[in-house]
């Protein structure tokens, strides 16, 4: 287990301890005003995929972003990243060559009154993918890391971007 499955696995027992759960297990952050989740970036050749957030989202609506996802439940960040591309954008493992994991850090936003812990991971593809985008995003694009800044993007997206490229 390396240092950020270490450092996952305490902060997912400490909520897990404190915050209700849904039916199916998963921690309910809808209350807390501190999560963990998991940012992760797809990159094929020199491109990274961003993604429009759509009004159907709870937070930064309209705005820019990786895959992203709470992380709720004990279980590998890969494989969590893994879930969250096949969910998001239909990317299946078959089509990842490489994942790399960034160190986690928090991340205060008083907009939205909340302390993210985030989790950066970065998928390298094997193939350029056909992107089929679910209810979370709106739209998609390719870029260099070096356009992000000149995409209105979620809070700290380079700052995540940063420690996995």
């Amino acid at each position: 287990m390396n240092n950020n499955e270490i450092v996952f696995e305490k902060v997912l027992q400490e909520f897990s301890e404190k915050l209700p759960k849904f039916s199916d297990g998963k921690i309910n952050y809808s209350e807390s005003n501190k999560a963990p989740v998991l940012t992760c970036f797809v990159k094929y050749n020199d491109k990274i995929l961003l993604l429009k957030r759509s009004n159907e989202v709870r937070v930064y609506q309209g705005l820019w972003n990786s895959v992203a996802g709470y992380l709720d439940e004990f279980r590998p960040l890969e494989e969590k990243a893994r879930e969250e591309l096949r969910e998001e954008l239909g990317i299946t493992a078959d089509l990842i060559k490489q994942t790399k994991m960034g160190q986690p850090y928090e991340m205060i936003d008083n907009n939205v009154q909340k302390i993210w812990i985030i989790f950066p991971v970065l998928v390298e593809l094997n193939k350029k993918p056909a992107i089929k985008l679910d209810w979370e995003h709106t739209e998609y694009q390719w870029i260099s890391p070096s356009e992000l800044k000149k995409f209105d993007v979620v809070p700290s997206l380079d700052k995540t971007l940063a420690k996995v490229l």
